[in-house]
């Protein structure tokens, strides 16, 4: 694909896991990607790895829930490159504990990724997008917006502002040509737990039967919404299953799931 024409992605939580997954696979799809996170080293690693490719990338290291620095990315890349035609949301962090475990600097923290950082870049990029009738937003949230479990409080709620700006964005898109999806996965063999010890224990016994996916299968799964563009995506199956038990049966799955999870 000629550079010229090539679309513009922005990947945010970029440095490792999912993010760094996405960002690899949109390049061998042909698309020029900003890398925005915290780490700047492994931005820089990460864009030559992609570069060497054959593909096109950009590091951005900032933190994305400031909102300011987020501005003033969106303004070098617009400088460099013109307008992203594709953000995808990927920046996401904290430990899953009680709340009488949580600081309030932690909570500060977990609401400034995902939500924040979301916020912020959408923000950032979605006048272009209206104006030129066409772009999408994708979200990766988790199954705790849907099926809370326990200990995971300030985790939880930040994840639901994570849904609650998605459910808010489609309002607003509808019959813009602009998207919004919101993308959940299950566990995922990622830094994430490595990077928050004691959170895995959380995870309820109940869903000790789904089966764990790679960065990078969650990755294909990203691609597959950027092609064909939907409101909600559950992956893998297994937690489509669970999210439908949710739906139908409401209060005996919030039973099994407070049953089945970590105690005080």
């Amino acid at each position: 694909m000629n550079q010229r024409v090539q679309p513009i992605a922005v990947v945010t939580g970029a440095s490792s896991g999912i993010g760094a997954a996405n960002a690899r696979a949109l390049a061998r799809e042909g698309w020029r990607v900003v890398l925005v996170a915290r780490r700047a080293e492994r931005l820089e690693e990460l864009a030559a790895e992609i570069d060497s490719a054959g593909g096109v990338a950009r590091a951005e290291a900032l933190d994305a829930a400031d909102g300011s620095a987020v501005m003033e990315m969106a303004d070098r890349v617009r400088a460099k490159w013109g307008a992203p035609s594709l953000v995808v949301n990927c920046a996401g962090a904290g430990e899953w504990r009680f709340l009488e475990e949580t600081s309030v600097e932690e909570i500060v923290g977990m609401m400034g990724a995902p939500y924040l950082a979301a916020a912020n870049t959408c923000r950032a990029f979605i006048a272009e997008m209206l104006s030129a009738k066409r772009g999408h937003f994708i979200h990766v949230g988790s199954p705790a917006s849907v099926m809370p479990w326990p200990g995971a409080t300030a985790y939880t709620a930040s994840r639901w502002a994570l849904r609650g700006l998605h459910e808010a964005l489609c309002q607003d898109l509808h019959g813009t040509g602009v998207r919004s999806s919101l993308v959940y996965f299950g566990e995922v063999s990622s830094e994430y737990f490595e990077a928050n010890p004691g959170s895995h224990e959380h995870i309820p016994k109940i869903g000790s039967w789904m089966p764990v996916s790679t960065p990078e299968r969650c990755a294909q799964a990203l691609l597959k919404i950027v092609r064909r563009p939907k409101r909600v995506v559950f992956f893998p199956f297994a937690l489509r299953f669970m999210a439908w038990m949710a739906a139908i049966a409401p209060a005996p799955t919030r039973w099994l799931i407070a049953r089945t999870g970590r105690r005080h």
